[in-house]
């Protein structure tokens, strides 16, 4: 298990490479997107093999519902459903992108109490980006 917690609050994450490998670790609703990541460095899978390794955990970012996700945020702040599998992507990247005016419009309708897992995930491609499934872009 990433973190230390009760067995309530337990979240099974499923994270994807670029290349396509998956692995399954389980974390606490309080563990944040930057423990996760450093977590994921120091257990690096094994049937990842080294050369997808990087050189240090500060660059490895969770991509959810196509977003990437601030090192700071919680797993239980994106309201994940414990005891089920929630995929994320796991990829190697310097800077987090800035946000966009779309980013603004989306946390105002979260702030209206809207639930977010029922929101369609659209994917944008242009040609600096390039995607990994159908659900996320990366630019």
């Amino acid at each position: 298990m990433g973190t230390k917690s009760s067995s309530s609050d337990i979240i099974n994450l499923k994270l994807i490479l670029v290349s396509g490998q998956t692995a399954e670790f389980q974390f606490g609703s309080a563990t944040t997107a930057s423990d996760v990541a450093k977590y994921v460095f120091e257990n690096w899978p094994e049937d990842w093999g080294n050369e997808q390794k990087v050189d240090r955990y500060e660059v490895l970012r969770l991509i959810y519902q196509g977003r990437f996700l601030h090192g700071n945020v919680t797993l239980g702040a994106l309201r994940l459903q414990q005891g089920k599998t929630t995929v994320m992507h796991l990829v190697q990247r310097e800077h987090l992108p800035e946000s966009t005016n779309n980013d603004q419009k989306r946390k105002h309708k979260n702030d209206n109490n809207q639930d977010t897992t029922t929101n369609a995930i659209t994917s944008t491609t242009n040609s600096n980006s390039t995607t990994c499934c159908s659900g996320c872009s990366i630019l």
